[in-house]
């Protein structure tokens, strides 16, 4: 074989060469957030929704027979969860009534749904959800003005 014989490829100018790593550089610098996870594929190193946002993840939960309040129902779901109970002073006054209603037949069971969404559901409609993500607290606040004219709940019995 001829040592000296020339390429088929035409030979660029310097200045074409260094264009072209430029470019290559600059492609390597904008995908430095793909991981390659197969000889074919790549997948964007990022976190998913759950892990940059907690209560977005999803739950599917059947609570235990020991699990009989609402306040136990709300304990047992943060658990893994990273968030905790806000403390009973820094709370509304009426969130202990909420946490000492009996856990409804009906929400022994739930999900798939997010985090946020259980703790809506447990909570019911007289209640909204507070969140302090700083220190990944939740809470409880009471929708609305209490109306005065209606009986309390201790006016009612049981039955």
């Amino acid at each position: 074989m001829d040592k000296h014989r020339h390429s088929t490829f035409p030979s660029l100018p310097r200045q074409q060469i260094a264009l072209v790593l430029a470019l290559l550089i600059t492609f390597n610098v904008a995908c430095a957030d793909e991981v390659q996870v197969g000889r074919y594929a790549t997948m964007r190193a990022v976190p998913t929704p759950e892990q940059a946002n907690l209560l977005s993840a999803m739950v599917r939960v059947q609570f235990p027979a020991s699990v009989v309040s609402v306040g136990q129902a709300v304990e047992h779901l943060l658990q893994p969860s990273g968030y905790r109970l806000a403390s009973e002073s820094a709370a509304d006054p009426f969130r202990r009534t909420l946490l000492n209603l009996p856990l409804p037949e009906p929400h022994r069971a739930l999900g798939p749904m997010p985090l946020q969404t259980a703790l809506e559901t447990l909570a019911g409609p007289a209640y909204r959800l507070v969140e302090d993500p700083v220190y990944r607290l939740v809470s409880f606040e009471r929708c609305g003005p209490i109306n005065n004219s209606q009986p309390s709940p201790s006016n009612f019995e049981a039955r």
